[in-house]
């Protein structure tokens, strides 16, 4: 199966993220409806733009130029400081919860990461869908936006990301480079700099389309390994794969947007039973299993409830969590159309800890779960070698 990966960006991460910080202590302007900037003080003029509005980048104001000349594009320009702690305490917030969707993250920096999509592209219709599903389900439960490229290469799904903002899907396939990538300046090559711009410009080369059809050979004599790079980048050329960053040990969870409101409980069951697949096997993927399961639910009101309970006996079998979450969706659900349907589970322990076994028919309950264990163990490695939907139960059948 060819990879799908995403590449999901924050738009102006500093500045959305502040803005909601001073929404929520009560300020009543919205420092993203007006012009305004993250990074220095407008009372010394000094340090320079790490974050723009909408509003401000219509003066002409840059990310990364000094604030001095900032003031100078517009005299009433409203500027805040960085608050470093807030864009943290931010982005773990929204890397947990894309992990939730899918365990392949790789975090870049504090506001982009990429998405191996591919392992979970059986639970949505397409991956655009599945992208406006993302971001949409962010700017719902965080208030921010972000973009979303799409790819079957890393670098081009970066470059996706950063076509027309804000709060947008955009796809670039390789077979789409020609007429999306290629007829773009230079400058908007990831990874061309003012200087290598400078010197292609003086080869001739303008677009990103006279790059990919110049010789590599000329490329490489005039910027060395960064030429070859470049020519590799406009022509689409990237090997390079997504590296998820372990899960940690406070919990394992993964969550989906239906495509349609579930209405019964029916419904509701079979999606949970999916998610408990899923976060089972990640369970069993990091050799640890679970005490406690929390079932979230959000309606299409957008209205969230959640309950939780505690297992009387540690476990990372998909039977188990899938019939803990029943119950709790049982006690949770209020009739109403749901939208989204999550399973997190927590206080986790290593898959080899000793187990408590129950006093009664202690004989039988140990057989019954050395059965359990060597059947999951050889679905994962059937799953492993022969793909993720190599066998999948039968309800799950589209």
């Amino acid at each position: 199966m060819e990879q799908t990966i995403f590449h999901i960006d924050v738009n102006s991460a500093f500045l959305s993220w502040s803005a909601l910080e001073k929404l929520k202590q009560g300020e009543e302007t919205d420092l993203r409806a007006i012009p305004s900037i993250i990074g220095g003080d407008t009372a010394t003029r000094h340090g320079v733009v790490l974050a723009k509005s909408i509003p401000a980048k219509a003066f002409g104001i840059h990310t990364g130029e000094p604030v001095s000349d900032a003031l100078k594009k517009c005299p009433f320009l409203v500027s805040c400081p960085p608050d470093h702690r807030l864009y943290s305490e931010k982005s773990r917030l929204l890397m947990a919860h894309l992990s939730d969707i899918c365990p392949d993250i790789e975090q870049v920096s504090v506001d982009e990461c990429y998405m191996d999509f591919t392992s979970v592209s059986s639970h949505y219709a397409d991956p655009v869908s599945a992208a406006r599903q993302i971001k949409d389900g962010i700017r719902e439960t965080f208030g921010f936006t972000v973009n979303v490229g799409i790819s079957d290469k890393k670098v081009l799904a970066k470059m996706a990301s950063d076509f027309r903002k804000p709060d947008l899907v955009h796809t670039l396939y390789r077979s789409e480079i020609q007429k999306k990538l290629w007829p773009l300046p230079l400058s908007s090559l990831f990874m061309c700099g003012r200087s290598s711009v400078e010197t292609l410009h003086n080869l001739g080369l303008i677009t990103i389309g006279d790059l990919a059809q110049a010789d590599p050979q000329i490329i490489t004599s005039h910027l060395k390994s960064h030429g070859k790079t470049l020519w590799e980048f406009a022509n689409g050329i990237d090997d390079s794969r997504v590296i998820p960053v372990p899960p940690e040990a406070k919990g394992i969870g993964n969550s989906t947007t239906l495509s349609q409101d579930a209405l019964t409980m029916v419904d509701i069951r079979k999606c949970l039973l999916g998610l408990s697949e899923s976060v089972a096997t990640r369970l069993r993927k990091a050799h640890m299993q679970a005490s406690m399961v929390s079932v979230e639910i959000k309606y299409n009101s957008f209205q969230i409830s959640s309950h939780q309970a505690t297992l009387q006996t540690p476990t990372n079998d998909s039977g188990n969590i899938y019939q803990t979450a029943c119950q709790l969706a049982d006690e949770l659900w209020n009739g109403n159309p749901v939208r989204l349907l999550g399973i997190r589970t927590s206080k986790l322990e290593d898959e080899n800890a000793p187990m408590q076994l129950s006093l009664f028919d202690m004989t039988q309950e140990k057989s019954l779960s050395e059965k359990q264990k060597s059947l999951n163990e050889a679905l994962d490695k059937i799953r492993s070698k022969y793909g993720k939907d190599s066998i999948v139960r039968g309800t799950l059948l589209k």
